[in-house]
């Protein structure tokens, strides 16, 4: 039986094992019998990236913050997702959970997200940082570098077509810029150099404290579907 990646992720986490097929024959492949999507299902090597990066992530310690956090945040969602959602970093409810906008912002994050169509579950959310900064605090320059390589692997992974900076912090580090993200919205910005369209919005937290704001974030998740919608024409 070929299993599709996402099925043998799914077994995997339940800890059954795959009895997977013998390797196709160079003849078979040519002949036709066995067809591309076939042949790529046969193959984990992309699962076993992404479990290898998260495995990496939970034990890291490339800068301070590993010594107060409770556990890492990956990141959650669909990792064949079409959106990613990139925020600043863990909060306390975050680090304590391991998963990424949980409690009332995480509530509002997903509020927004269903009005315009759009299920938590299959989109993919990460932060610049895995770790919580203590007391909250903005985070360094070094934590922000410490953390690159595994925010580039994952969208390297998960190849997105659209990327939505959240909050003001993940927009100028993502942009590579100190422009208030006030500036950054209503515009839309490609990802180093993947080119993967980028678009800006408020993150929810701020909206909590400011709610008059709503309207221009609910702007920008608009603007983020029309081009999405374009994109996928």
């Amino acid at each position: 039986m070929n299993l599709s990646i996402r099925q043998q992720k799914y077994l995997k986490l339940m800890n059954i094992d795959i009895w997977r097929n013998r390797e196709p024959r160079s003849d078979e492949i040519l002949s036709g019998k066995i067809d591309e999507d076939q042949l790529h299902s046969l193959s984990n090597e992309e699962l076993d990236e992404w479990d290898n990066l998260k495995k990496q992530v939970s034990v890291c310690n490339k800068c301070v913050l590993h010594q107060s956090r409770n556990q890492t945040v990956f990141g959650s969602g669909s990792d064949t997702a079409d959106w990613m959602l990139i925020g600043e970093a863990p909060g306390a409810e975050e680090d304590r959970t391991g998963k990424p906008f949980v409690g009332r912002a995480g509530i509002l994050l997903t509020s927004m997200l269903n009005a315009i169509g759009l299920e938590r579950e299959k989109v993919f959310i990460a932060n610049i940082l895995k770790c919580r900064p203590p007391n909250n605090r903005d985070p360094a320059a070094n934590e922000v570098a410490s953390c690159g390589d595994y925010l580039r692997k994952q969208i390297l992974h998960i190849k997105p077509k659209i990327i939505l900076a959240v909050g003001r912090i993940a927009a100028q580090n993502l942009l590579d810029t100190d422009v208030p993200i006030g500036k950054l919205r209503g515009k839309v910005y490609e990802y180093g150099d993947l080119g993967i369209p980028l678009l800006v919005t408020y993150h929810p937290a701020y909206l909590l404290r400011s709610p008059r704001e709503k309207r221009k974030s609910w702007e920008d998740l608009n603007a983020a579907l029309k081009l999405y919608n374009k994109l996928s024409q």
